[in-house]
């Protein structure tokens, strides 16, 4: 299958030192891309949804629109700042629009795009997996921790 896939190019030059993206842009193929590869751009995006606040704000979009401070209130813990950072990142890659309405106050509302919704049964498969499997990892955690204590010197 040779789908075309559209991507900015991997920072370069003083774009990578400042961490902005390059701003050339490069249709990629599915042949073209290789998350193995150091290089591959769709590790930026592996990194995306991947994150922990991605998949919370993916879940909590799932059931429509949403204020910013509806998202920011249903993901226990996250900061303003995480929250704005994850949305703009969100919306950036085209799984989150941001629409504002023209109201005294503004009224600002964030939903998922069409592919947006096809992350939906992804992460909620891994947010079951990370419910089911807590206990198993949280013991083998305590285990890993009791055998790799540091002994105290013997001076």
């Amino acid at each position: 299958m040779n789908a075309a896939a559209t991507d900015q190019a991997p920072p370069a030059g003083p774009a990578a030192a400042t961490g902005q993206a390059a701003p050339a842009d490069r249709t990629w193929t599915l042949d073209d891309l290789d998350p193995y590869a150091a290089g591959c751009p769709s590790r930026r995006l592996l990194d995306r949804i991947g994150d922990r606040w991605t998949v919370l704000v993916v879940g909590t979009l799932g059931g429509g629109p949403r204020r910013f401070s509806e998202i920011r209130r249903a993901v226990d813990g996250v900061s303003q700042k995480m929250l704005t950072q994850t949305l703009r990142g969100l919306e950036r890659d085209g799984l989150v629009t941001r629409t504002v309405y023209a109201e005294v106050p503004p009224r600002v509302e964030y939903d998922l795009t069409p592919a947006g919704r096809t992350l939906q049964e992804p992460l909620r498969a891994l947010e079951r997996w990370a419910v089911e499997h807590f206990g198993g990892v949280a013991d083998a955690q305590r285990g890993y921790d009791e055998q790799h204590e540091p002994t105290p010197d013997a001076a």
